[in-house]
């Protein structure tokens, strides 16, 4: 007689979910990833550095929720930056991916000291190399000098300030990739007040009612 299966345990469900919404994304890209999550799970217990409430489904919310960013950018980007990357989402999940892409880099933007102790950490266990900046982020842009493809931020401030934030690499053509909640179109009501822009509101593929910001040609009014 055959023994019935076990039933996965929550973590691993929700690792498979991910793993159904991004197929293509490698087996050695998934193992980097585990090791993000661990490192996560372990420096959590002394830094906040996600809200506690979604370690149960850390791999959707976090790890899937970052990936997703890498569908909607340009095929041809090469340098992403992430601005208050925090416990490296999306930064290190966009790095986990790119360092199987030819002369891609992340540049991780953090004031927080201790969370770039992470950051340096669990991109060392993943190795993946980023370069982490410990400053806020308006000192880091006020003279940026690598260059960016693409700029993103999650959870870091509304569209309105996102883009103030963002704007000394908008400006130079940058394309601005923002995940947000269902508030996004109150944040870009507010936001068009200051800024003419072109944007796209992509539907999200991890929670129904969210939506990826998609930013480019900004002018201030």
């Amino acid at each position: 007689m055959r023994a019935a299966p076990r039933d996965m345990s929550g973590a691993q469900t929700d690792r498979a979910k991910a793993q159904a919404l991004f197929p293509n994304v490698s087996r050695e890209t998934w193992a980097r990833l585990d090791v993000l999550v661990t490192h996560l799970q372990k420096w959590q217990k002394t830094i906040n550095l996600v809200a506690p409430k979604t370690l149960d489904e850390v791999w959707v919310r976090h790890i899937a929720d970052g990936l997703q960013i890498l569908d909607i950018a340009p095929r041809s980007a090469r340098v992403f930056v992430d601005l208050g990357s925090g416990g490296g989402f999306p930064g290190l999940v966009l790095a986990a991916v790119l360092v199987e892409r030819q002369g891609a880099h992340v540049h991780l933007v953090e004031s927080d000291q201790r969370k770039c102790a992470f950051l340096r950490e669990a991109a060392r266990a993943m190795n993946v190399e980023v370069t982490i900046h410990n400053a806020r982020v308006e000192a880091a842009l006020e003279s940026w000098p690598h260059g960016a493809d693409v700029v993103t931020a999650r959870a870091l401030a509304p569209l309105k300030k996102l883009i103030a934030l963002a704007y000394p690499l908008l400006k130079a053509g940058t394309v601005g990739i923002f995940p947000k909640g269902q508030d996004v179109e109150s944040e870009l009501t507010e936001a068009t007040k200051c800024w003419t822009l072109s944007l796209e509101l992509v539907p999200s593929r991890t929670e129904g009612a969210a939506r990826l910001a998609v930013v480019s040609e900004v002018t201030p009014r």
